[in-house]
Order: structure tokens, then sequence, then C-alpha cells
């Protein structure tokens, strides 16, 4: 693919962003020497994880022989590439690997995770990097749920963590209708009995929020559809608030509303020995779901 190596480049957007921590190159370093060689992946699922399209855009545009893999065009959706051994042309132009990337992103409350509402509502893309776009989100948040969202292109660990039986705690601060009691506390430890089962909190606890009074704090590890809100509809608080702020070792922090980071090194590392070890969870960390 000599002649194909002379060609423009896509994929790899962002690549001069900030965004990033210190000493990049040093620890990709590091990645490369401790991760096992690319494994093969459809081709795509390659062009969307390089940022270029989406998997559906993709298969479109492999339809259209407008995608060559070694020279040869590539029409079937069962065609896979090794990512770095590979050469993919998207009309003419090298499609690069995509590194690999996860970033923390504040939601603000009324915000939809999705890449395009019908009804014109604000999604979570609008409010990031053109590059974002190839990312998918951990674990959702419905739409009047404010926090912490994870997006990365890793699509193996990130379906580790938001798998219901990695049992990953998420932790969340809620302002509720009416004053919390410790007969309540009791009740939420207890737990409850919802239409879809049986639930109950790893930990909860009443935290201060701001002059206006108190809140409650829950850490959860299922990731039911809008759990939080119905457990605390179920003992007499009807939320008013919903923030996560806890995600596995991802924390929010100070990030403010609508802003984004990229993953530290130590929560990436956490995140993956999570995973490796069978999603055991320590206090203090933990790992995402559904929509709540």
């Amino acid at each position: 693919m000599r002649k194909g190596s002379r060609r423009g480049k896509i994929g790899r957007a962002g690549r001069s962003s900030r965004a990033g921590a210190a000493n990049p190159g040093k620890r990709s370093h590091r990645a490369r020497t401790a991760d096992p060689a690319p494994a093969p992946v459809r081709l795509q699922k390659y062009i969307s994880q390089a940022g270029v399209a989406s998997r559906r855009q993709a298969e479109r545009l492999m339809l259209e022989g407008r995608v060559l893999v070694n020279g040869k065009s590539a029409v079937e959706m069962g065609v896979k590439v090794t990512p770095g051994l590979d050469t993919v042309l998207l009309d003419g132009r090298i499609v690069e690997p995509a590194r690999t990337r996860w970033i923390v992103f504040h939601k603000p409350s009324g915000v939809l995770c999705t890449r395009t509402d019908p009804h014109g509502g604000q999604t979570v893309y609008r409010l990031l990097p053109e590059w974002a776009k190839g990312l998918r989100y951990v674990g959702r948040l419905d739409r009047d749920t404010s926090g912490l969202l994870l997006l990365t292109n890793d699509g193996d660990t990130a379906a580790a963590l938001a798998h219901p039986r990695g049992q990953v705690e998420r932790e969340y601060v809620v302002r509720v209708a009416g004053p919390v009691t410790a007969r309540d506390l009791r009740a939420l430890r207890r737990g409850v009995e919802l239409e879809d089962g049986f639930t109950r909190p790893r930990r909860v606890r009443r935290v201060p929020l701001d002059a206006d009074g108190w809140g409650v704090m829950l850490v959860l590890t299922e990731g039911r559809k809008r759990e939080v809100r119905r457990l605390l509809k179920a003992v007499g608080h009807p939320v008013l608030t919903l923030s996560r702020t806890r995600f596995g070792p991802f924390r929010l922090g100070g990030l403010a509303c609508g802003g984004w980071r990229p993953a530290h090194p130590g929560e990436l590392a956490d995140a993956r020995s999570m995973v490796r070890g069978g999603n055991r969870v320590r206090r203090g960390t933990a790992k995402g779901g559904r929509r709540v």
C-alpha cells in the first residue's frame, strides 16, 4: 500500500487538543508495551471508532464501494481488519486506527444522552468537541438527571463496566421533597420491592446540600431504569434533583456543569483492573449501568 500511504489521512480527530494530561507520549508508550496485540475488528466498527462516520454510515460507505482494505474493495459486512496492520482507505484517504479515548463529562439537566433528537432537543454530543462524536456513552442518564457521564471508544472495557452482573457502584446525590428522617434511611437500607423486583442500595446516608436543607447520597450497583427515582418515591420522597457524582473510579469532583476532562491515568488503571479482576469493587470505587 505504498501508493495509499502518500494519500491524506483521516481519523484520530482531535489529536492537537490540549485537553489531555501532560506527557501523552510517555503514557502511550507504556500502554503499547503492556497491552496485547490488537485484535481484528469489523470494518464498520474500525471506521466508527476512528471518528470518521457512525457504524451505519460506514456500512453505507462500504456498499457504495468507497472503502478499500489493502487495496481491495470491501463491500461485505463481515470484513474484519487488524488496527495497525491493515490499510483502510476511504475515498482514497487513509483511515487511521483510533487511539483509545476516555472522557468524563458533567452532563447538565435537560440534555439528552443520544446522538440526534428528532424533536430538536439538546444532546450531549452538541456540547462536546467534534472528535468526541466517535465516542459512546457508558451508563446513560435520563434527560432530567445531571452529573458524571463517561464517554469512550474502548467498547470492551465500557461493556464490562456497564454490565449489571459486575455489581458496579454508582453514586448519586439527590434532593428530595420533604425532610429525610432516620426512619426513611432505615427503610432504604432494608430495601424496597419495585415493580421489576427487589432493590437495596449498597450505602445510604443523609448529606447537607445547602442552606435550604439536606439530601440523600445513595450507592447502587444494578442500574435499572430510573431506579433512584422509583426507589425514593416508594419511601415517600419524590426526587427534585438528581446527580451522579461517581462511576467506578471516575469522580465528578469540581468539574463545571457542561464541562469535560480526559480520564486520569489512575482512573483508567483502576477501571481496567476491575474488569480483569472480575469486577471486584473496592470501597471508594465504582462502575456504571443504565439510565436512572
